[in-house]
């Protein structure tokens, strides 16, 4: 339970708007439309028995933050809620029985509050930071001790802000049930953050990368991040026929798709015998696929990022190889609707970030 101040203890979030260059917190007013971030005081929050309290350096954006300010999210936003899912800062409070985390720990957060190990749950998918509780688009975030993850020592703060839904997701699709080898190859469909993590993660296993972008200048970046071959679906809109010649016609053993239905048939062409294919994150809803298996025998899976468990290993790998996220741009904190909107309508390489 959150042991932050109540109503009568501060103004009303809604209520008290302040100038942007000022606030401390951004929230989402559900009487603004689709402008609906609005900057706002915020008071220190005091962590209760099990809580942690983390002042924010940095945060960043996912599509699913788009869904949730658009209301196409499955979870709908609390009313007045912080938004955002990712971020890091460091430790400056804990409650009660904490053994977690320090103060001065430089920490993320879980996606889902209390999602630790094993196979989720809907109790585990219910709860989530930045949907139906605050997240970290403040100068505080209230976390609870089972959500708290340490970041790999070498990553910036942009970095390590970056890592809690698009990092683990693709660590989850890459690596779950069991990761891909030497001698077999993966295929990212997309080239948003969720694709540039699956293609380091693979690379990191040993595998094969094929990568399919929509321009010349993704192409080379993806190259020089890892990938072995770049099919642009531009040039070559049968890609999924490029993606079976380049594996002498058997198709890849994994596919990391990032899109969803619109380009769910042609990953599962592009797939061999027996190999798995997965349909990354939520998306609103589409026309359903008549035979989404298109005759081919294929495992097609759609994940939701991952437990704590799944966080804490990619971030070994992470240190162990000494991987880095892609950032395509910073914006300050008062830029926060500015940053929204270059996630929805510009054409970012790489993770958003809003730094304090």
């Amino acid at each position: 339970m959150s042991h932050e101040p109540t109503d009568t203890e501060r103004p009303d979030p809604l209520q008290s708007p302040v100038r942007p260059t000022s606030a401390l917190a951004w929230r989402l007013d559900p009487l603004r439309g689709a402008d609906r971030l609005r900057a706002v005081p915020q008071s220190r929050p005091t962590p209760g028995p099990g809580q942690v309290l983390v002042e924010v350096r940095a945060a960043s954006l996912n599509r699913r933050d788009l869904m949730i300010m658009d209301g196409t999210y499955p979870i709908p936003a609390t009313p007045g809620v912080v938004p955002l899912s990712d971020g890091v800062g460091v430790v400056v409070e804990v409650g009660p029985g904490v053994t977690r985390a320090a103060v001065g720990d430089r920490v993320t957060g879980t996606y889902f509050q209390r999602w630790v190990a094993g196979p989720q749950r809907l109790v585990d998918v219910r709860e989530q930071y930045g949907a139906n509780h605050d997240g970290w688009l403040a100068r505080y975030v209230l976390l609870e001790e089972v959500s708290v993850v340490h970041v790999p020592d070498h990553l910036t703060d942009a970095e390590a802000a970056s890592l809690t839904c698009a990092g683990l997701v693709a660590w989850t699709a890459v690596t779950n049930p069991t990761p891909p080898g030497p001698g077999e190859t993966l295929l990212t469909v997309g080239s948003g953050a969720v694709a540039l993590f699956a293609v380091q993660f693979a690379r990191a296993h040993g595998a094969r990368v094929i990568s399919l972008t929509s321009s010349p200048e993704k192409a080379k970046r993806l190259r020089e991040l890892g990938a072995d071959e770049v099919v642009d679906r531009t040039e070559t809109p049968d890609w999924h026929l490029a993606v079976r010649e380049l594996t002498g016609g058997d198709g890849v053993e994994h596919v990391v798709d990032a899109v969803g239905p619109p380009t769910l048939p042609k990953s599962v062409a592009a797939a061999a015998y027996n190999a798995r294919v997965t349909l990354i994150g939520a998306f609103p809803a589409t026309t359903p696929l008549t035979d989404p298996f298109a005759g081919n025998y294929v495992s097609i899976r759609r994940i939701a990022v991952g437990s704590r468990t799944d966080f804490e290993a990619m971030n070994r790998t992470l240190s162990a190889h000494r991987l880095r996220p892609v950032v395509d741009r910073e914006f300050p904190f008062e830029a926060a609707p500015e940053a929204y909107r270059y996630v929805r309508e510009g054409t970012p390489f790489g993770k958003v970030v809003i730094s304090f």
